[in-house]
């Protein structure tokens, strides 16, 4: 029976030196850019394990499954094929649906500063509209959820301003009801880093705490 709540799905990368947030490490250093995508690693878990429906952990690496396991064993895993972003969003997608569920939620585990509330309002979008972005503050999207297969991804202009608007034109273009539930930021850059600083400072969740005081140990400032 699918389930009636919407499917979870992380898309991520094991961290590891090297792999990576590499625009980071090249302005903190590799060891700092580690620890930094572990903890967003840790804010992304928060998440799904608050998450009343099912969860799918996405590693880019098909020998990762056992890692991901052991941070969240509740969680089904399904390796990311080969190809752009575009490229294996749309194989996850098809073989989920393929597999029975229907209203997939995807996120990155770069986007700590997303809600319950958040997370809310896209299941409760979900109940009318096809499809619900949450955008980002650099043009892209931090959260993409539909109850419709997602059309060809290919050609969307990836790690671009233009992201955000391209994935919602083309979903227009077949057919789907298209809903934007706010807009949150990813960190890609240093300065996204400050302006998680400023932006998470009330919030209590632990991993977020922990996010917060590697950032005071960096010295980096709010914007």
């Amino acid at each position: 029976m699918p389930s009636k709540h919407p499917t979870l799905v992380l898309v991520c990368k094991r961290p590891a030196l090297g792999h990576g947030k590499q625009r980071l490490a090249a302005r903190v250093g590799a060891a700092a850019a580690l620890r930094i995508a572990e903890q967003l690693f840790d804010c992304s878990l928060e998440d799904i394990h608050d998450w009343p429906g099912p969860v799918v952990i996405a590693p880019d690496q098909s020998d990762a499954c056992g890692w991901a396991h052991l941070h969240a064993p509740q969680a089904m895993c399904l390796a990311q094929s080969s190809g752009n972003l575009g490229v294996r969003l749309n194989a996850l997608d098809r073989e989920l649906r393929d597999a029975g569920h229907r209203a997939l939620v995807f996120i990155g585990s770069d986007a700590p500063a997303l809600t319950p509330i958040d997370y809310q309002r896209v299941c409760t979008a979900l109940i009318t509209d096809d499809t619900v972005l949450i955008g980002a503050r650099d043009g892209g999207v931090t959260l993409m959820a539909s109850n419709r297969p997602w059309p060809d991804l290919t050609e969307l202009p990836w790690s671009s301003e233009r992201l955000g608007e391209a994935l919602a034109e083309i979903c227009r273009n077949e057919g789907h009801v298209v809903r934007y539930c706010g807009k949150s930021f990813d960190i890609d850059e240093l300065a996204d880093l400050a302006y998680a600083r400023q932006q998470l400072a009330d919030d209590i969740r632990p991993a977020r705490r922990a996010l917060l005081a590697s950032l005071d140990t960096l010295g980096i400032q709010p914007l």
